[in-house]
């Protein structure tokens, strides 16, 4: 699949990224949260307004947007591809992949620039 074929919708909120100790830290009611556990670690992003008070870790100030629709995993290099171009124009990126689709963060005052280079690359931007 080529640029052309992907929309990129910007995501209204500003989030956050954290480490909480424990599950029941987060609302897990939130409009909008992702979760992740490992061995090591339990990470998540939310809108900051949803942040947890009690966090190990914390930064604010991150904006995202998500390749629109669902992704069929025979897809290869999608999300190489958008942080390829990002990381040319030396934007840092947070990556969040789910069953259907990917969420790329960009911290907030990075986002018109991410999305001024992906739109030349042939992005559209919704």
């Amino acid at each position: 699949m080529n640029a052309n074929g992907l929309e990129l919708k910007i995501l209204p909120q500003d989030l956050t990224v954290c480490k909480v100790a424990a599950v029941s830290d987060i609302d897990l009611d939130a409009e909008f949260y992702f979760l992740g556990r490992t061995d090591e670690e339990l990470s998540l992003v939310c809108r900051t307004e949803d942040a947890p008070a009690n966090t190990l870790a914390r930064e604010d100030g991150w904006r995202g947007f998500r390749i629109q629709g669902t992704l069929d995993f025979s897809l290869i290099g999608i999300l190489s591809r958008l942080t390829g171009i990002l990381a040319e124009h030396r934007i840092g990126v947070f990556a969040v992949s789910t069953y259907n689709t990917d969420t790329i963060l960009v911290k907030a005052e990075n986002l018109d620039r991410a999305l001024a280079a992906l739109s030349v690359a042939g992005y559209r931007i919704v």
